[in-house]
C-alpha cells in the first residue's frame, strides 16, 4: 500500500484534529496544503460530495470528515488507543464526539455572524460549554479520556483552541475561565502536551487569517 497523505489547511481545526491523531499514533504522513480558493483536482476527486478538507488518503483510498478519519486511524493503527475498550465506554465517547461536532458549530456561527444571529450563537455556545463543564473530565483526571488523550479530547480541542481567536476577531465573548474552571484546566493540560503544542497553528497568524476571512465574508454579505 502507498503511504498516508493528508489534504488539509493549516488554519483548519478539522485538519488539525487529524494531524493530532496521526502524531499521537506515530503514523508517518505527507501533508498536502490545499488552497480552498483554488481547490486541487485531487481534492475534488477524493471528496466529490462535499469538496472539503480534510481528506486522508491511504493506499490511494480517500477517507473524508475529520472524526470519521480519526476513527479510521483508530481501527487501522491500534497503537495509542483513542477509544476505550469497553463497548459502553466507547459508545459514551462517540456520544460526546457527536455532541461536540453538532454544538460546536455555534462557535463558528459567532465568527460568521453579527447582531441577533451572533447573540443566539453565543448563547448556544455557552450552553455547550456549561454542559461540558458539568460532564467533562472527571475530577482528578486531566482529560476526557482520563490520564491520556482520547477521541473526545481531539474533538473538543478542535473547538477550544480556535475559540480565543474567534472571540477576538468577532467580538463575541464565550469562554470565561472563572465560570468554566474544569474546562480551563483541561485546555491548559491539553495545549501544553508536546504532541499537541507542536501541532497547533500560531495564534497570531491564526487571528490575522480569521480576521481577513471574516472581513471578506461580511463585505460580500453586505453587497448581496
Amino acid at each position: 500500500m502507498d503511504g498516508v497523505k493528508l489534504h488539509g489547511v493549516w488554519a483548519s481545526p478539522f485538519s488539525t484534529r487529524v494531524v493530532w491523531a496521526l502524531k499521537l499514533k506515530g503514523i508517518p504522513f505527507d501533508n498536502i496544503e490545499e488552497d480552498l480558493s483554488n481547490k486541487s483536482a485531487l481534492l475534488l476527486q477524493y471528496n466529490p460530495v462535499h469538496k472539503k478538507i480534510p481528506v486522508l488518503v491511504h493506499g490511494r483510498r480517500p477517507v473524508c470528515e475529520s472524526m470519521v478519519i480519526v476513527e479510521y486511524l483508530e481501527e487501522t493503527w491500534p497503537q495509542y488507543p483513542l477509544l476505550p475498550t469497553d463497548p459502553h465506554e466507547r459508545a459514551v465517547a462517540r456520544f460526546w464526539v457527536k455532541f461536540i461536532d453538532e454544538k460546536g458549530l455555534n462557535v463558528w456561527m459567532v465568527y460568521r455572524s453579527v447582531g441577533e444571529e451572533q447573540e443566539k450563537a453565543m448563547r448556544e455556545s455557552l450552553e455547550m460549554l456549561s454542559i461540558l463543564e458539568e460532564h467533562g473530565p472527571n475530577k482528578g483526571k486531566k482529560f476526557f479520556g482520563g490520564d491520556s488523550i482520547n477521541i473526545v479530547d481531539i474533538a473538543f480541542g478542535g473547538v477550544a483552541y480556535w475559540m480565543g481567536a474567534i472571540e477576538e476577531v468577532s467580538g463575541g465573548k464565550m469562554f470565561d475561565a472563572v465560570k468554566f474552571p474544569r474546562l480551563n484546566a483541561w485546555m491548559a493540560d491539553f495545549e501544553c502536551l508536546p504532541v499537541i503544542a507542536e501541532n497547533l497553528p500560531d495564534q497570531g497568524k491564526l487571528r490575522k487569517h480569521l480576521a481577513r476571512l471574516r472581513e471578506k465574508r461580511l463585505s460580500l454579505s453586505a453587497h448581496k
